[in-house]
């Protein structure tokens, strides 16, 4: 959502039209390294970087000299432009920065300087030859080289694995302060982020990655700032409630993700059938053995009372309910209510063609058997289910084709 405080900017004059990379620099209170640090990134874009390139330094409402600094060196170098804005926040600051931008990508650092900046190139290469649609700065790479302190390299882990557990992302580090987007893509998701804050970084990760664009990663080398003005325990508060605001978001299908997928998202590389099919595949066979337990309970519930044809029918009918919904959440990733009832009927298809396959299994038992007791008609039931397992999963890709969540 656009941030009407970010719509009252001031601009310099000597503005830098079009340029290919426009790299914006968060600042709130820096006024003492805010100089140092962007003439060596001037100098470094100057001597190293052959796209043409602009610095923006966007200014958080800093109740020191900051802004006096940044007009200062903003009108000492070329390529340098200066956005105020009224309130705090990173997020905030990126929105306003990123979509009044001109440029083909946009990206953004610490004003530390503590990525190193000889990963800038890796970083915005892809985006600008198009390979890539988002690219962000790693620490957690293993072939990284980061100097800080253990209380913040457990905040960082355990932020991205419990973001890796409730959100399934992939990306590894989501908010190391270096990260760089296309601008198209940037003026597309930017209205869907609602965070203005810390949490900005996260949410636009994971929007994109459930939209399906490719997003690179790039190994950093980084050295912690000791004078971070951080607040660590407010910032993780913030980021857990975001955490909670966006899965809800993504559960309850409040996020326009198929139109955005449709039109954004890479396809396939083969037609009609989904990336992921490896993890597709291992929860699919979770959901399988909780809905073969289940239907073990309930078969051997109903068995004295309705008999085994009658019992399997229950137990089958229930269970592929609830293996329809439990694939179609978790598996498949749709989410929402839209179409629930046409996937419950095209999965009740799949399971007439599970029944038939159980049903004739108990049938030929029978003929062949009559004397088999429960337990052995059990034990063919469920190789007869193994057997339907590879047909259920393919028919319900084909069920779900429309809507996945890439993961």
């Amino acid at each position: 959502m656009t941030d009407s405080l970010a719509q009252r900017e001031r601009h310099v004059p000597g503005h830098v039209a079009a340029p290919t990379l426009d790299i914006v620099i968060p600042v709130y209170n820096e006024e003492d390294d805010l100089e140092t640090c962007v003439r060596r990134l001037h100098r470094y874009l100057t001597r190293e970087v052959p796209y043409s390139a602009r610095i923006t330094i966007a200014d958080n409402a800093s109740t020191d000299s900051t802004l006096a600094a940044a007009y200062r060196v903003a009108l000492d170098l070329d390529g340098v432009r200066v956005i105020h804005l009224d309130a705090k926040g990173r997020g905030r600051a990126l929105r306003s920065a990123w979509h009044g931008s001109d440029a083909e990508v946009v990206a953004y650092m610490d004003v530390d300087l503590s990525t190193d900046l000889n990963a800038l190139m890796p970083l915005v290469a892809p985006l600008v030859s198009g390979h890539s649609d988002l690219a962000i700065g790693s620490r957690l790479s293993r072939t990284s080289r980061v100097v800080r302190g253990p209380k913040r390299e457990f905040i960082s882990r355990g932020y991205n694995f419990v973001l890796r557990t409730s959100l399934h992302t992939k990306f590894s580090d989501a908010q190391c302060g270096f990260k760089a987007i296309r601008a198209d893509v940037a003026r597309q998701l930017l209205p869907l982020v609602e965070d203005g804050e810390w949490f900005f970084d996260t949410e636009l990760l994971v929007l994109a990655e459930r939209i399906g664009l490719r997003i690179h990663e790039v190994p950093v080398d980084w050295i912690d700032d000791p004078d971070s003005r951080v607040d660590i325990a407010d910032t993780v508060r913030k980021d857990l409630l975001g955490m909670l605001r966006l899965g809800r978001a993504l559960v309850t299908g409040a996020l326009p993700l198929d139109e955005l997928r449709a039109t954004m998202g890479r396809e396939p590389l083969v037609a009609g059938v989904p990336r992921g099919m490896v993890g597709q595949l291992a929860r699919f066979a979770v959901v399988g053995v909780a809905s073969t337990v289940a239907y073990i309970v309930l078969y051997l519930l109903l068995h004295p009372v309705i008999g085994a044809q009658s019992a399997n029918f229950v137990a089958l009918l229930a269970t592929a309910i609830f293996n329809t919904a439990a694939n179609r959440f978790f598996t498949f990733g749709v989410r929402g209510s839209s179409s629930v009832a046409k996937h419950q009927l095209q999965g009740l298809v799949v399971f007439a063609l599970a029944l038939c396959l159980t049903s004739g299994s108990l049938f030929g038992l029978h003929e062949w058997l009559p004397e088999a007791g429960k337990h052995v008609e059990l034990a063919v039931l469920v190789v007869a289910n193994l057997a339907a397992t590879v047909t259920r999963f393919v028919g319900l890709r084909w069920v779900f084709r429309e809507g996945q969540v890439a993961r």
